[in-house]
């Protein structure tokens, strides 16, 4: 018999220490220690049953920490409260124990539990059945709860766990068939509230408000419970997204394990004898690869660690190099490993989560879908495979680990690229520093408007209703009439159509795409619609759980993908075409030669071909061409503009204005996380050496999601610091002629060609040179265009295009990766997807995706390193996101011809 057992478990400070001596020169440049935490306990609250606390003490549960029975007290008492502390602080408990409390005391009340991700909401529903209490039976409502069982649930279960996507899709649609349980609902807990964010959370925002809305028809006014992670001004948070006042606790008194927490930068990689410029070349060694490596290392080790991951394609990537390592090493230890991801089925989702929990897996590569509360008790390491987009998702990854209370180690690995590089160089931009706000907007109209679509086809819109939506709900409202989707009448608004507004909240870009093995009709899982162009065309590489598949055909219409197991020795990467118009400006700096904007912009991109790579040498095989439908984005751009005389007397050649702008644009955006609350897989960019709209040299950096999303107000309210820290971070680099640490982008399916460092740098002394002339920010300096919301603006979730359907993931090299990249490239899969279409009988019939288990926590939709618009030689290129997807490549039609041409621009 094989022994498939690991070394004796290693303390996690002496893993990193071993860890540290296996290489030639230290990978790490900072090790920060958190100190342990005592717990500051309190009785229990006079209200809570002896039944209650009984169950709690089963569970090894004596008291409450005081900031859990504060948010409890403050409940009961019938305020909406927010607890904002740290990764396993016991949120849980504070709105477990008011809720549960409530159902004891009162048996027809009913509490309503949400969480993003179907994961979560499967823990949560084994705490609360594992408290064995009567009379509450706890149940899941979501897209996998089987068709026989959801009828029993809307009639007998007093505790209902569900996702903001079902109450969107099932429950409010049928709001008369749940009647029962909405006119004794006593809570609404909303559990890890700071994923709302960004377009998703401005939808979730306006479903609590249908919500609210449905319980007001039938005289009930629940409570709102919230647990965040911590995160700066929770109360005002929380109160925007349920737009009701929240008290805010904030101090935590749990007790908490010391963490040890490693910056980690790849060391660099020999030049390869056969380039000719291998002397100026410095790649580093992919983050994929040195994470796989660390993983397999831990496990040898016997430290349980789970590594996060930032895509889908990485996740798996991850998790077979590390197995393939294990197994050379020590046969049958690669069982001891696996990837957890988006787009597994309900069973496999089930089955790793249980292994995880017994100790039958030692190691598991994930994308952020367990960063959430799961509880995932006796691990002892984390590594992160990438910055994770946001403080908060950080150190909500790190504190997966030593949940038990005791030491635990987290290692931040870095990516070869521009932001990653900066943190692992400048620690205090990490530790010390208080963590992000969540960021959304419910008055954005292209999501107001389908809203307001969606409650009046519930029931007709009232003016009093006007006044729940907030400002800019009578606009919108308006537009609806206008567009011919309300009909106003003297008792209200009433929706005209038969079928139902279609919205998708989480800008995943339409139904869920089946992939299909054609041999067998077996189901192997799912990819959102917004993916499936980059990940499911034909003849792209799939994988899943290790096994490569390559697709035989895709059916966007039927949402399927046919495919067959194949393990060829080429990976494939879509590439697609972008191009971009402004529609108006809201406001603009006029600084002399140079000229700073804010306005809407429209963006249109289209799949046209796909790239085989070899696997081992990144040699491209072929490129293929493709034939997929192209989808538009309206969205909120910054841009700057500088007048060609300007850059000649700063010595910028016209034949280097390409490439400066292009350099330029792909530092601003890695550098933009510093300044807003997004990463780069939020925001895409385009750059020109003579763009048709502005008649100059000009850098568009734009949120990747329709309507905008804050970042590009963000980035515009504060372009002198951010344009700076751009520069700086440029002109510090100690490369040559630029690399993925100051101007490379990791997504560039152009090659990141052309690009021109130093001139890049001229660039932006030029735009910091005069900014500043005017105040450095932005101050409006002319006439603001009215930005208004126009006729139909914001409808497209009425009239067909979906709502948040934002730009498709793509399928790019991670940054440095070239065959390091192991088994093909860091692609990305968009949010976490459910199981498929809700398939719900009566009311549910028809109610579209349930995703179930979403974007995750703080780092936005789980993206992946899609293909960047490159840049031909005349326009500098563009960098595009959409919805957490990837980047995308410009037409490259007559640039040199004709110098005026936009990058991506039709051709002539």
């Amino acid at each position: 018999m094989t022994d498939h057992s690991p070394g004796p478990r290693r303390a996690p400070g002496e893993l990193l220490r071993r860890l540290r001596l296996r290489h030639p020169t230290d990978p790490v440049t900072h090790v920060e220690r958190v100190p342990a935490r005592a717990g500051e306990p309190v009785g229990w609250p006079g209200w809570a049953p002896e039944e209650l606390r009984a169950a709690f003490a089963r569970r090894g549960v004596t008291a409450p920490w005081r900031h859990q029975a504060e948010a409890a007290e403050l409940a009961y008492a019938g305020r909406h409260v927010v607890v904002a502390t740290g990764t396993a602080s016991g949120k849980s408990l504070a709105y477990q124990l008011p809720a549960l409390s409530t159902l004891l005391a009162d048996p027809r009340a009913t509490v309503l539990y949400l969480a993003p991700t179907k994961a979560l909401a499967a823990d949560q529903l084994r705490a609360v059945a594992g408290l064995e209490l009567d009379g509450v039976r706890p149940a899941t409502y979501d897209g996998d709860t089987p068709r026989a069982e959801r009828e029993w649930i809307r009639r007998h279960s007093r505790f209902v766990l569900t996702n903001p996507d079902m109450l969107h899709h099932g429950i409010l649609p049928g709001h008369a068939h749940w009647s029962g349980f909405l006119r004794r609902l006593a809570y609404v807990v909303v559990d890890e509230c700071h994923t709302y964010r960004g377009v998703f959370g401005s939808h979730v925002a306006h479903v609590l408000r249908r919500l609210r809305r449905q319980c007001a028809r039938f005289g009930r006014t629940p409570v709102f419970l919230l647990a965040s992670a911590t995160s700066g001004d929770p109360a005002t948070a929380a109160g925007r997204l349920t737009g009701l006042p929240v008290t805010a606790i904030t101090e935590d008194t749990s007790p908490r394990g010391g963490v040890t927490f490693a910056l980690w930068e790849p060391p660099l990689l020999p030049p390869s004898d056969s380039s000719v410029d291998a002397d100026l070349v410095q790649v580093r060694r992919s983050a994929l690869r040195e994470t796989a490596d660390l993983l397999a290392d831990s496990v040898v080790e016997g430290v349980r660690t789970l590594a996060f991951v930032r895509s889908r394609r990485g996740a798996e990537v991850v998790a077979a190099n590390a197995r393939r390592a294990l197994d050379e090493a020590v046969p049958g230890l690669g069982e001891r490993v696996a990837a957890y991801r988006a787009g597994y089925l309900r069973e496999e989702r089930r089955e790793l989560e249980r292994a995880l929990l017994h100790g039958d897996l030692l190691g598991l590569a994930s994308t952020n879908a367990l960063e959430l509360g799961v509880d995932l008790v006796g691990l002892d390491a984390v590594l992160i495979c990438g910055w994770p987009g946001t403080r908060a998702s950080l150190w909500q990854q790190a504190g997966r680990a030593g949940r038990s209370g005791d030491e635990a180690l987290a290692v931040l690995v870095a990516r070869d690229d521009p932001f990653d590089t900066y943190l692992v160089h400048h620690p205090e931009a990490l530790f010390g520093r208080p963590v992000e706000a969540t960021v959304l907007d419910p008055a954005n109209p292209y999501v107001l408007a389908p809203q307001l679509a969606c409650a009046a086809h519930e029931s007709p819109l009232t003016p009093a209703d006007l006044d729940l939506f907030g400002e800019g709900a009578k606009e919108a409202v308006d537009s609806l009439v206008e567009a011919g989707a309300l009909r106003q009448r003297p008792t209200g608004w009433y929706w005209r159509h038969r079928e139902r507004p279609e919205i998708d909240l989480r800008g995943e870009g339409g139904t869920p795409v089946c992939v299909v093995e054609e041999s067998t009709g077996r189901l192997l899982g799912t990819v959102d619609g917004g993916s499936a162009h980059f990940l499911l065309h034909t003849g792209a590489v799939y994988l899943h759980q290790g096994v490569s598949y390559v697709v035989d055909s895709l059916d966007l219409a039927d949402g399927c993908a046919l495919v067959h197991a194949e393990e060829p020795d080429w990976s494939t990467h879509a590439r697609d075409v972008t191009s971009l118009s402004v529609v108006s400006v809201r406001s603009y700096v006029d600084a002399g030669p140079v000229g700073l904007f804010l306005g809407e912009v429209d963006v249109t991109s289209q799949v046209v071909s796909y790239q085989r790579r070899r696997i081992a040498t990144g040699e491209v095989i072929d490129t293929r061409p493709l034939d997929l439908p192209a989808r538009e984005l309206r969205t909120v751009a910054v841009w700057f503009t500088l007048s060609p005389q300007s850059l000649t007397a700063a010595g910028v050649e016209a034949a280097d204005v390409p490439g400066a702008l292009h350099a330029a644009e792909h530092a601003a955006i890695g550098l933009l996380p510093l300044m807003a609350t997004c990463d780069r897989w939020d925001i895409g960019g385009l750059s020109t050496a003579l763009h048709p709209d502005t008649e100059a040299p000009t850098v568009f950096v734009y949120d990747g999601h329709p309507g905008g999303a804050g970042f590009a107000e963000r980035a515009y309210g504060t372009a002198a610091a951010w344009l700076r820290a751009t520069r700086d971070a440029i002109a510090e680099c100690g490369c040559e002629t630029g690399c993925p640490s100051c101007v490379q982008s990791p997504k560039c399916g152009n090659g990141n060609n052309p690009l021109a460092k130093a001139e890049a740098v001229k660039v932006l002394d030029v735009v910091l040179a005069n900014l500043p002339t005017v105040g450095g920010e932005a101050a409006v300096a002319g006439p603001e265009a009215v930005a208004g919301l126009e006729a139909g603006a914001g409808l497209e979730a009425v009239a067909g295009l979906e709502a948040g359907a934002g730009l498709e993931a793509g399928a790019g090299l991670e940054a440095g990766a070239g065959p390091e990249a192991g088994a093909g490239p860091e692609a990305g899969a968009g949010p976490e997807a459910g199981a498929g279409p809700e398939a719900g009988a009566g009311p549910e019939a028809g109610a579209g995706p349930e995703a179930g288990a979403g974007p995750e926590a703080g780092a936005g939709p789980e993206a992946g390193a899609g293909p960047e618009a490159g840049a031909g030689p005349e326009a500098g290129g563009s960098e595009a996101g959409g919805s957490g997807r990837g980047e995308t490549l410009p037409r490259q039609g007559d640039r040199v011809t004709r110098p005026a041409q936009a990058a991506g621009g039709p051709p002539a």
